[in-house]
């Protein structure tokens, strides 16, 4: 064997960095692909991870231009094979590169470790322990069918289960078998959002074992991300509890994966990879021959449209769990026609006395808001002068706690100003409302309510504001599910998973927003919200039979509703598919956006703009390419519904095709033609661009 060995190694650079792909460095030790190496790039030493070893030196370049690597992180089982093909499939399916992916996959803390430190964490990591198995609730007909269902077929699986039918018992007793039927077998379970995690996490734990468990979410510090990661790595952990980030980790020994809350737009990661762990789930399931379960009450209609008959082209099997569990029965929706309400009031006369009658009975009631803040913008009657922020082009929001205007787009964050900053008049007033000054209307409305002790109502909000501090969201939580808070108002937080089993009344204030949307998912994420959010009522059997979702509306009669009151998810998604099939929009047809950021929308609409006029001219002149540009749409440059954020214009392009091979080589072509133009003096002031494939938002 010579003394010297050739590696291609994945460093972190971004995709439009032009430096996307491996680099080659000479390597003076023994090393095998997968293993972690520190090499040199540039004027610092950088973590990388192996991606292949030659004996020959490569053929591009003289071997006296190649560096050498600088060291080895001695003690680390190698990432295996899978796990490579995963994030380089992720690299290039989400266009970039795969450094970029690879690195950001790995606890930030091993790129400062040296191989003592590693050595140390690895000997403290507790070995593989015993699972100890609890015996779970006894199931229902419908669980036992759709476990059986799993047992006998392959997948992936869709599990379309209502809310309360029972759905996390169904991944546990797949989890249970899966650890009797190999004793090194391991199962990753995903959620959408970190304040699920602590919930399931104690379920999980108490099931099997604390020691079988690892949670992997953002609000993890450093240190406890790093020992989760290295107990999944050496297969110690033998169940992965995590949000989107959790589908990178390194599992030698998968054989499970499920996503619950399949629908949930947090899936997928909006910046940076812009990947959607959902459908690398899948993708990933087949690398380890593992079984997916996909599981939703209001499954998104990409994973519904899949799940249609093989014969029609379906690809995953649908599994159904329509009862809840027990004889506990779904809310009965009821309509409010806000038109026969007073004018601007913000809650019906009807509403206030359910919510009265409730509170007086000892019962819980939840409020859904989608705004956070006092009120959405401060305004001036005489000149018009509105809070907007003066980085982005959006309002600053009101929030009367700490008489701020703050920008929840850059953070811009202000005192309010005594008068009008335009023409000093001091009568300034709030228009709109957020979830702060719903609170605050609340306590007015129900002032003289008191509780069947005799004491005064209690009114608890959740937001993204109210729960900002460590520890916030769960002592907030608890105060719920304990019974000291008799009406919870909230964001869509407080709408998805809880288990509140006191909550017999569940009112959306005002939904008809999303009803008429620019953006073609409104509608769907509008009634998986409101499922959501009236599956929350009537959990507890004994008081199920009257629960109620209200739903307060200027548009009664709209299909959406119609559909809701019913909790008829497949007739809504029918009818939406049917809308997108005409429209030729997403399950149908696969899109991507370029998006480019700069110092004004001139230079960024003229990037992307000249980049589809260099792009379509390329195409057309090479008889190979063609017909790429007769299969893919590729339209003209606009701004952003957001234009302008932090002092930075943003505009994008939209590529559509039913062909997603067609989309992917066009994004490839796209990219040579952005490196080409981005070196011409009217595009210097480009700052950044990015491709989002299967973009969740337009």
């Amino acid at each position: 064997m010579s003394t010297h060995h050739w590696i291609d190694v994945a460093v972190q650079t971004p995709a439009h960095s032009q430096m996307g792909g491996l680099l080659s460095y000479r390597c003076p030790f023994d090393v095998q692909p997968g293993q972690l190496v520190r090499v040199p790039l540039g004027q610092r030493e950088v973590l990388g991870v192996v991606w292949a070893v030659s004996e020959t030196a490569p053929a591009d370049m003289p071997a006296s231009a190649v560096r050498d690597a600088t060291g080895l992180l001695e003690g680390l089982p190698p990432l295996d094979e899978r796990w490579r093909q995963l994030v380089q499939f992720s690299a290039q399916y989400y266009q970039r590169s795969l450094g970029e992916v690879a690195l950001s996959a790995l606890p930030p803390q091993l790129r400062d470790l040296s191989s003592e430190q590693l050595a140390r964490r690895l000997k403290k990591q507790a070995q593989a322990t015993a699972v100890q198995i609890q015996p779970g609730h006894a199931l229902s007909e419908e669980q036992t069918a759709v476990l059986a269902q799993m047992q006998s077929q392959a997948g992936p699986f869709l599990l379309f289960g209502s809310t309360g039918s029972g759905k996390t018992e169904v991944y546990l007793q797949a989890v249970e078998r899966m650890l009797l039927a190999d004793p090194q077998a391991q199962a990753l379970l995903m959620v959408p959002e970190i304040n699920l995690t602590p919930q399931l996490e104690e379920r999980v734990q108490a099931r099997f074992g604390e020691q079988a468990v690892v949670a992997m979410h953002s609000g993890m510090t450093p240190a406890q991300r790093l020992k989760g990661w290295l107990a999944a790595h050496a297969g110690h952990a033998r169940i992965v509890l995590g949000t989107r980030m959790a589908i990178f980790a390194s599992m030698p020994h998968l054989k499970l994966i499920v996503v619950d809350e399949e629908h949930d737009p947090s899936y997928k990661q909006q910046e940076g990879a812009r990947y959607s762990a959902r459908d690398l789930g899948v993708y990933r399931g087949r690398l380890h021959n593992a079984q997916v379960l996909l599981a939703s009450a209001t499954p998104s209609l990409e994973s519904w449209h899949l799940s249609r008959p093989a014969e029609e082209g379906g690809r995953y099997l649908r599994l159904h769990m329509p009862s809840r569990i027990g004889t506990a029965l779904l809310p009965k929706v009821r309509r409010v026609d806000m038109n026969h309400q007073a004018k601007k009031a913000v809650l019906s006369a009807p509403l206030v006395a359910a919510l009265q009658e409730r509170v007086e009975r000892g019962e819980q009631c939840m409020l859904l808001l989608n705004r956070r803040g006092y009120a959405p913008v401060l305004h001036c009657a005489d000149c018009g002068w509105k809070s907007e922020c003066k980085h982005c082009s959006a309002f600053r929001v009101f929030h009367k706690i700490d008489r701020t205007l703050r920008c929840h787009h850059c953070g811009l964050t202000e005192r309010v100003p005594r008068a009008c900053p335009e023409c000093g008049n001091a009568d300034i007033a709030p228009i709109g409302r957020g979830t702060e000054q719903l609170e605050e209307h609340l306590g007015e409305l129900l002032a003289h309510v008191l509780r069947p002790d005799g004491t005064p109502v209690r009114i608890a909000r959740i937001d993204a504001d109210s729960t900002r501090l460590k520890g916030a969201l769960e002592s907030q939580l608890a105060q719920v599910h304990s019974g000291e808070v008799d009406v919870l108002v909230g964001t869509q937080m407080i709408a998805k998973g809880h288990d509140f089993r006191r909550i017999t009344l569940v009112a959306a204030v005002n939904p008809d927003m999303a009803l008429f949307s620019s953006d073609f998912r409104a509608p769907e994420r509008l009634f998986a919200l409101l499922m959501q959010a009236a599956g929350r009522a009537g959990r507890d059997a004994a008081q199920s039979a009257t629960s109620e979702m209200w739903v307060q509306t200027f548009h009664p009669t709209h299909p959406l509703f119609e559909a809701l009151k019913k909790h008829d998810y497949p007739a809504f998604a029918a009818s939406e598919l049917a809308e997108r099939t005409a429209a030729d929009l997403p399950p149908i047809s696969h899109q991507a956006l370029l998006r480019a950021d700069a110092r004004s929308q001139d230079v960024a609409q003229g990037l992307l703009n000249a980049a589809r006029e260099t792009l379509e001219a390329q195409l057309s002149a090479d008889p190979a390419t063609a017909d790429l540009v007769m299969q893919v749409s590729v339209y003209p440059a606009v701004p952003m519904s957001m234009q302008r954020v932090a002092d930075v214009e943003r505009a994008q392009m939209l590529l559509e095709s039913p062909s997603r091979m067609a989309l992917q080589k066009m994004l490839w072509h796209l990219h040579g033609v952005l490196h080409q133009l981005r070196s011409q003096p009217e595009h210097k002031g480009v700052i950044r661009w990015l491709v989002d494939v299967d973009p969740q938002a337009i």
